[in-house]
């Protein structure tokens, strides 16, 4: 029967439990997006608090496609360096670690970029236009810079990467209806718009090898009309299955999806109400063979028990739980299964916005 502390492999890659750190924004990368050690002690403590894998926060594979401040890049040469700093304290801590690589798409923020935010198609809000349709050509760049990435990724000593295809950025955004209009290619069907994912799993297995781990993280619908969802989801599932990818991360919701966002705000009261994605995963796993990893709500041990016992999903992902606890994997490990202490305030994040870099404010606090 699984357990949470099996030791367990994802193609080369092997992991002495099945919890995951989901990708999660620092806001501790300098304003360049270089590494900073500030960056590297956080993913320190992590591999210390006992977590299988590290993935790092989302970071822009181009400089348009910036989705906020103090966000780690991964778009320059001269950023591996410093990369490798933290790849090194990682390992030398027990860890494992993956760089989750990522385009912003019609999110990305023009005032940090000094760039036009780009999308399948145009989008707009009440304020006007969030972004403009890219062309064919600049569809085949930001491709290729992915690939570009993920070789800087295994250049600077990463595990393997995951591509970002789920929350509305870029790659979302193409499998999305809601969010692609385009009548060419990249447009219509589910296998069009899925096009782009296909072709950056190709660059990436040019540029970095069929061996380096490729996961790719995915929505398990919008939550929005006319959005993905989870039958679209359950086929680009199995496109990035025979495609050769190696695991998928799912989670759910854009920035248009109200309160079914991805980074939902309130008290989980108790265990019936955890695991936000609960139905999709069931549906995913009577679909596919890819491990699976999923993440939202989950924020008790007994619940994550569960989910890896009843075959529901084969790894457990947590973010928030994790700023407030970044050793709560060990806790539960030691024998102390109470509840994780986040209270999905939300409060962590309006230091990321300040430059401080992202902390409870709640356990600060004292509350």
């Amino acid at each position: 029967m699984p357990n949470l502390f099996d030791a367990t492999n994802i193609h080369t890659l092997t992991l002495a439990n099945r919890f995951v750190r989901s990708a999660t924004w620092e806001g501790m990368a300098a304003e360049d997006g270089s590494c900073t050690q500030k960056l590297i002690d956080l993913m320190v403590k992590l591999a210390h608090g006992g977590v299988g894998l590290i993935i790092t926060g989302h970071c822009y594979v181009s400089k348009e496609g910036q989705a906020g401040p103090w966000q780690l890049g991964i778009h320059r040469d001269d950023f591996v360096d410093d990369l490798k700093e933290m790849t090194a304290a990682v390992h030398a801590s027990g860890g494992k670690i993956v760089m989750q690589i990522a385009h912003a798409g019609c999110h990305a923020i023009p005032e940090l970029s000094g760039q036009e935010a780009v999308g399948p198609s145009v989008v707009s809000n009440d304020k006007g236009p969030l972004c403009r349709a890219m062309t064919i050509e600049e569809i085949k760049r930001v491709v290729k810079a992915f690939g570009q990435a993920a070789a800087r990724a295994q250049s600077a000593g990463f595990d393997g990467v995951q591509v970002h295809a789920a929350h509305g950025y870029l790659l979302s955004e193409f499998v999305s209806p809601f969010y692609n209009k385009r009548d060419d290619e990249y447009g219509g069907s589910v296998d069009n718009r899925a096009r782009i994912l296909l072709q950056v799993i190709q660059e990436i297995k040019s540029q970095a090898g069929y061996e380096f781990p490729l996961m790719f993280k995915l929505n398990s619908e919008d939550f929005v009309e006319d959005g993905l969802s989870v039958q679209d989801m359950l086929r680009t599932a199995a496109l990035l299955e025979e495609a050769g990818v190696h695991a998928i991360e799912l989670s759910g919701g854009t920035m248009f999806s109200g309160k079914y966002v991805a980074v939902r705000r309130g008290k989980l009261a108790n265990q019936q109400d955890e695991v936000y994605y609960l139905e999709a995963a069931k549906a995913f796993k009577a679909k596919t063979q890819l491990p699976l990893m999923l993440v939202g709500g989950i924020r008790s041990f007994e619940v994550a028990e569960r989910l890896v016992r009843d075959g529901i999903t084969d790894y457990v992902s947590l973010s928030r739980p994790l700023i407030r606890e970044p050793d709560l994997v060990n806790r539960w490990k030691s024998g102390d299964t109470a509840r994780a202490a986040c209270q999905s305030d939300n409060l962590c994040f309006k230091p990321a916005m300040e430059g401080i870099g992202v902390y409870c404010v709640t356990a600060e606090k004292g509350r």
